[in-house]
Formats: structure tokens, sequence, C-alpha cells
């Protein structure tokens, strides 16, 4: 009799027999922990701004307000009125919008402006559009010669470094804002005479290159640091090993591994200037007429606060709105972007 309690051991041949579970690649027995993927720093950065929900409220207002300064031409053949389209038979004697709340009506969402009888819905939208356009334009200027000034100074070194530094901080030693109201009109006045009036594209292109000319030293500090940092690195000394040129160890080396500290200055840099160039404006010395402009706006509105104040209202709440979305977004992206942070 055969022993049954110790059944006979198997052949390999008789193992290959007995059917089993068959595991398709890409998937996982029943309870067992599925791995840990790795993920760049990108990625974890990216998954860290999604998580905040500042930074998507942001995102998501800086995103309408730009599809409606973009859609402003749009928006104008739609209701058929333009910026510069005056409605002066909804004014009474007085030169006020004839309504409610400053004219709000079914044609005029916003009222009109008092005295010129614009409609304020128009005026906003194209306003919002100049401003944008002024910002990101002025911090695009600005971090390109920041970014080509600090990658030379930081690499170079020597005397090219010191010459930086001394420029960066004679730069700084004027304050920005009571220079731009000193530099603008003299420029003006050197090609234009008292009789005539600046077109409204050289004052645009006057504000921006001010912006940009005189905003890039700190961004070109920061580069500079980061550049000297990165300079005695492995994967440098390996690029010069392989014979890699200094140009590709610039482009392709060290600027991929600063985008981050840029992103974070250009965001930080756009509501700075539309509160600058809003003041600008309060003060007469930005965009001229007939070019919409929400700085000019407040301006306008000065002498109607008591008797309108909604007119005062809508261009300074949507530049609050701006900057304030701006800044949080910017302060998320710096902090999505720092490896050290929890979030």
């Amino acid at each position: 009799m055969s022993d049954l309690s110790h059944p006979p051991p198997r052949t390999p041949a008789a193992d290959a027999t007995i059917p089993g579970p068959e595991i398709q690649a890409g998937t996982e027995p029943a309870g067992r922990t599925a791995e840990f993927v790795g993920r760049s720093p990108n990625q974890l950065a990216w998954l860290r701004l999604k998580r905040d929900r500042t930074a998507r409220t942001s995102a998501l207002t800086l995103a309408v307000a730009a599809v409606v300064a973009l859609g402003a031409p749009l928006l104008g053949r739609l209701t058929g009125i333009g910026p510069t389209d005056k409605f002066v038979d909804r004014l009474n004697d007085f030169g006020m919008p004839i309504g409610y709340a400053g004219g709000i009506s079914s044609d005029h969402w916003l009222g009109l402006e008092p005295g010129s009888g614009r409609d304020i819905l128009m005026q906003l939208v194209y306003g919002l559009r100049t401003s944008l356009f002024i910002a990101f334009t002025s911090a695009l200027l600005a971090s390109c010669i920041g970014v080509a000034v600090g990658v030379l100074a930081g690499w170079a070194r020597g005397w090219l470094d010191s010459l930086v530094n001394w420029l960066i901080d004679l730069t700084l030693a004027f304050p920005f804002l009571i220079f731009a109201l000193a530099v603008i009109p003299i420029l003006q006045d050197r090609f234009y005479s008292d009789r005539e009036s600046p077109s409204p594209a050289f004052r645009v292109a006057l504000i921006v290159a001010t912006f940009g000319l005189f905003s890039w030293t700190y961004t070109a500090r920061l580069v500079r640091g980061q550049v000297i940092s990165l300079r005695e690195r492995e994967f440098v000394d390996a690029a010069r090993a392989a014979g890699a040129g200094t140009a590709h160890i610039l482009l392709r080396q060290l600027l991929p591994n600063i985008w981050a500290p840029i992103l974070v200055t250009v965001s930080l840099m756009v509501p700075q200037f539309i509160a600058i160039e809003a003041a600008l404006a309060f003060v007469n010395i930005g965009v001229t007429e007939p070019t919409p402009d929400l700085g000019r706006m407040i301006f306008n509105s000065i002498g109607y606060v008591a008797s309108d104040p909604w007119y005062t209202l809508f261009p300074g709440l949507t530049i609050f709105l701006l900057v304030l979305a701006f800044n949080l977004l910017g302060d998320a992206l710096r902090d999505s972007l720092d490896p050290r942070s929890t979030r």
C-alpha cells in the first residue's frame, strides 16, 4: 500500500501542467501594495500646486480676466458698443448719467461715465487689456535683461561681476516710482513738442521700456547667485569634461536648473507693474486718451466720487482683484517650487 500521508514529490513536468493565475503586465496581485512611482521635482511641484486651493482660485480668476481682455473686441461686436462711443443723450444737464447707480441699464450693464457718456463696461474691458499687456510685456523684458546679465555675471566673475554688482546697487538707489515720474515726461518732450500730443502707442512703448530697463536688477541678482552656486556642480564638470562649450553649458545645463525662481519672479513682478501703471495713469502720466486704462478711469472719477461712487468702484475693484490674484498665485508658486515645502 502506498503511503497516503506523504504524497509523491512533483516533477518539473508535472508543475508545468498545473494551471495557475496569470499575472498580466501592468497589473498587481490582490492584497499586494502598489509600488511607489518616482516623480521628478517638476511633477512634485505641480502636485503641490494643484492641491493648493488658493492657487486654484487665483489661477481661475486670472484666466477669466485674460479671456475677458482677449475677447474685448468680440464683446464690443455682441453689444454693438465701442470703447469710445459716447451716449450724451443719456446724461442730464449736469453731465451725470440718468438712471439708477450711474446709469446702469440693460444696454449699459455698469453704467456710463459722467461727463463723457462712455460705456463703463467697455472702458473696463479694454482698460484691463491695456494693463495686462503693459504688465506682461514689461515683466518679460525685465526678466530677459535680468537673466542675461545675471548669467553672464555669475559665470564670468571677476571685473564683470563687480561691474554688474555696482550697476545693480546704483539702479536700486533710485526710487523706481519717482524715477518713472521724472523720466517719462522728459523722454516725451524729446520726441514731441508742447503743441503735439503723444500717440497712445508711443506712450505705451515708453512705459514698457521704462519698466523693463529699470526693473531687471532683482532678477539679475537672483540669477547671479543661482549660477554661482551651480557652476561648480558635478553635472557642469561632466559637461566640461565631455567637451561642451560655454554656450551649451549656459543654455542647456544652467538655465533649465534656474527656471523655477525666474518664473516666481515674473509672477510677482506682473502685479507690481499693474499697480505702478495705474499709479502713473492716476497722476496723468500713464496711457493717454483715447486708449482705455484702469488707472486713468480712477483719475477721471475723482471729481465724481460723492455723486457717482460706482464710477470709482468698478476700476478700483478690478485692479484690487488683479493684484491680489497675482500675488497669491506667486506665493503659491513659490511654495510649490520649494523642495523643502511640506505641502
